[in-house]
């Protein structure tokens, strides 16, 4: 419910004096979509930090260097 007022705020702003409620309305559903779209999409991201950082402390270990 928060999400929805501070993204139709935000919306509102972005839109202008031009915009008849419209930016309103898409503010209003970014969080939304931003949820659906992102979710995953950023699961994955997370996914492919964590197993650089390892490969890197893998790869690090296996040369001699030392590990930070």
């Amino acid at each position: 419910m928060i999400g929805k007022i501070i993204g139709a705020s935000l919306g509102r702003r972005l839109a202008g004096r031009n915009s008849q409620g419209q930016g309103a309305l898409v503010g209003a559903m970014l969080p939304f979509v931003a949820r659906r779209a992102f979710g995953p999409l950023g699961l994955a991201l997370a996914g492919g930090y964590v197993a650089k950082k390892l490969w890197d402390r893998r790869s690090r270990s296996r040369s001699g260097a030392p590990a930070v």
